[in-house]
């Protein structure tokens, strides 16, 4: 044999045994029929993986083959123990694809010499992807896989798949795609049961936006879009801070276009509000900045626009004529390195006291809170007040070179609310700084404020608006107002308010947060109108929540002092189709209306009480009773399977007959009910799912009979047709 041959076979030698050196060692793949030879505890596990999802548990998505570790088995409140036997580490790193849960109680777990060396857990999610661990130091040395499954209460489950030894560490890597924005959106694929993932669009060097989303791996539970009209012409390049092509695929799949996929479907899903604004994707929360201008009414609120959970907050923007046709012009303020954009108001600059105005048009100025730390790009920053304006009627916003103009107080401080007050030509702010104290501010030119004054009230989102008490012009009182629709009645001199009454509950329903008043409405019409967050889960849509239908606010005097009223505003008529009209009846028992149809209504009613137990409306399964033996106003939804259990809980509130009568005014759409009785005495919004439920209308009276005097049955048209 020549020298050459034997070097020839020496290095092919060395090289198999290099390769031998670097092949993957499979430890488990979960693909049998059962757990082999590892050793179950518990109940969690059962005696075989599982097969992707288990009953009543959101879709499972990442896993390899089709086994795994799922200790979803009978829900959460199942618990255990699954370990591997005893195998010796050979590779620098052991990959392992993992989900569910993130606790210490919900892990996987390397154990050396019986003790727990590394751990890893999921993060809230049913989407498995890669982690590794580094366990060079461990080589040599015998290890056990432990599974630990010890929590009973939300995701207190985990999901494992394909663990293995390799000398290369599996997981996911940030990646940057290249575009030429020329499109008036970047479309992004969504799935409800994907971690989340950092996104960033970066042109000429500088951060634009960065938001977090969860982008699904196969079939997208549904789109959302990312507006990049206004980067027309540029270069960008969109960057996501973990890509995994086994887990991340969603990234590969963004793309340019003018519309977004699921556009043709706006509107029509099956539990789309038709007369409530809902945003178009993601999710939405408080009013904000409601402000009128030059025949058109504002509405901002907040806004995720790539989820349908909470997150990523910023400000939508929507525009009316008439306050019941919305049109949406998309986002108007983005997080940025101060902070994500959380609640706070709007005012016109008539008199252009900011400076801002540059050309004809009025600046329209928001107030929002720097969320500071509630996102990457502003860690460290504390909560400050900045403002955004205008001069284009709020197609585009500038946010002011001075930002913040008000500094962090303490905690949380947030939601600025401004007004103008005539007797002192000042500019007032009010401020929520934690611990249900407000702050007062004023100001001259809309950006620097001095501190007034301080009082104990309520918790965030603070209001406040002047009211004439019965419609006196001569009459009129201030009302402070919180973010749970609690408020008092009292002065205001500019400076400081003072409390005349206690703390009064407006808000009697069980949907209804942060809500807020225009302002800047022209005096030729003077009403103070407030609209607010309407608390009603979308389950499966792509979109969250809604905003709760406009309403007139009055200070009217009742037996128990003053009192605010609402009542719908009047534009509802505009959305009145056929009308269908009874009086002067006598009810004994149940009667239902006949030659009634559709799903959304408005309904006035006066009844008579006589010597009935109880009467009252069922519309679509949902019930309003008058309880006439303790004089008391009832709303039962109907039960459901989706959303929360107050949504059938009864609430009920004292109201004595004016007159002998009771008069109640109802809303109806397909997921909030808001009942008016007594011309608004109380005002209860209600979520309800009424789709599919029993779409007739009856009126009742039981323990005896009731003259129903009027009831007028409007069936509406929808605001999105």
């Amino acid at each position: 044999m020549t020298k050459i041959m034997i070097l020839s076979i020496s290095i092919l030698s060395l090289f198999l045994a290099g390769c031998a050196g670097n092949a993957e060692i499979l430890i488990a793949d979960f693909e049998g029929d059962s757990y082999s030879t590892w050793q179950v505890e518990g109940d969690a596990f059962g005696q075989k993986p599982a097969e992707g999802t288990l009953e009543n548990q959101r879709d499972v998505s990442g896993f390899l083959g089709k086994g795994l570790v799922n200790t979803y088995l009978n829900g959460d409140e199942t618990t255990g123990v699954l370990t591997s036997p005893e195998f010796k580490i050979e590779r620098k790193f052991i990959n392992f694809l993992v989900g569910g849960g993130d606790s210490r109680r919900i892990r996987i777990e390397l154990l050396v010499d019986n003790q727990v060396k590394l751990a890893a857990s999921g993060r809230e999610s049913e989407a498995l992807e890669w982690e590794n661990w580094d366990v060079s130091e461990f080589i040599g040395r015998n290890a056990k896989i432990r599974i630990v499954d010890r929590d009973r209460g939300g995701w207190g489950h985990i999901l494992i798949d394909h663990i293995y030894q390799s000398n290369a560490g599996r997981g996911a890597q940030p990646k940057t795609r290249r575009f030429t924005l020329r499109n008036k959106y970047l479309n992004f694929p969504v799935k409800r049961t994907a971690k989340e993932r950092l996104v960033s669009l970066i042109t000429d060097g500088k951060k634009l936006r960065e938001f977090s989303v969860r982008l699904a791996h196969d079939d997208p539970d549904y789109w959302v879009y990312l507006e990049i009209g206004e980067f027309k012409g540029k270069k960008a390049n969109l960057h996501i801070n973990k890509y995994d092509p086994q887990s991340t695929k969603g990234f590969d799949k963004v793309f340019q276009a003018d519309k977004f996929p699921g556009q043709e479907n706006l509107y029509k899903e099956k539990l789309r509000p038709q007369f409530h604004f809902t945003s178009k994707r993601g999710w939405n929360n408080d009013t904000n900045g409601l402000a009128y201008y030059d025949g058109e009414y504002h509405m901002f609120y907040q806004h995720n626009p790539f989820g349908w959970p909470w997150g990523n907050m910023t400000w939508g923007h929507a525009v009316s004529t008439d306050l019941i046709h919305w049109t949406e012009l998309g986002d108007a303020i983005h997080p940025d390195e101060l902070g994500t954009i959380f609640s706070g108001g709007a005012v016109v600059d008539h008199k252009n006291t900011s400076g801002f105005q540059t050309g004809d048009e009025k600046p329209i100025v928001c107030f929002y809170t720097s969320a500071g730390g509630t996102n990457p790009w502003s860690k460290g920053q504390p909560f400050t007040q900045s403002i955004a304006y205008s001069n284009d009627r709020g197609r585009t916003f500038t946010k002011y070179q001075g930002n913040p103009i008000i500094g962090h107080i303490r905690g949380g401080n947030r939601d600025p609310k401004v007004i103008w007050y005539e007797p002192t030509k000042k500019w007032v702010m009010v401020l929520y700084v934690e611990e249900s104290d407000m702050d007062f501010f004023t100001s001259t030119d809309l950006k620097n404020w001095t501190k007034t004054s301080r009082i104990k009230s309520f918790h965030e989102c603070p209001e406040l608006f002047e009211l004439s008490v019965d419609g006196d012009e001569n009459n009129k009182k201030w009302v402070l107002y919180g973010a749970a629709a609690d408020y008092f009645i009292g002065s205001f001199d500019g400076k400081e308010f003072k409390p005349e009454t206690e703390s009064i509950t407006f808000d009697h329903g069980n949907a209804f947060y942060a809500s807020q008043t225009f302002s800047d409405i022209p005096e030729e019409d003077d009403r103070r109108i407030m609209m607010g967050w309407g608390q009603v889960p979308m389950p499966e849509m792509p979109w969250n929540q809604m905003i709760s239908f406009p309403l007139v606010l009055s200070l009217r005097t009742t037996k128990d002092g003053i009192r605010m009223f609402a009542v719908p505003v009047k534009e509802v008529e505009k959305l009145h189709k056929e009308k269908h009209s009874y009086s002067d009846e006598i009810i004994d028992g149940t009667e239902t209306l006949s030659g009634i149809n559709g799903e959304l209504f408005h309904i006035r009613a006066e009844f008579d009480v006589g010597n009935a137990d109880s009467f009252g409306i069922i519309v679509r399964e949902y019930n309003i009773t008058y309880d006439a033996e303790d004089n008391c106003i009832i709303c039962t939804g109907p039960e459901s399977d989706i959303g929360p259990e107050r949504f059938h809980e009864p609430h009920s509130e004292p109201l004595k007959p004016v007159d002998g009568k009771i008069s109640i005014e109802i809303l109806v759409d397909r997921s909030m009910v808001e009942v008016f009785p007594n011309n608004g005495r109380y005002y209860f919004p209600m979520g309800a799912y009424l789709v599919d439920r029993d779409p007739a209308i009856k009126v009742f009276s039981e323990g005896g009979k009731t003259k129903l005097n009027s009831l007028e049955i409007y069936e509406l048209k929808s605001i999105w047709k």
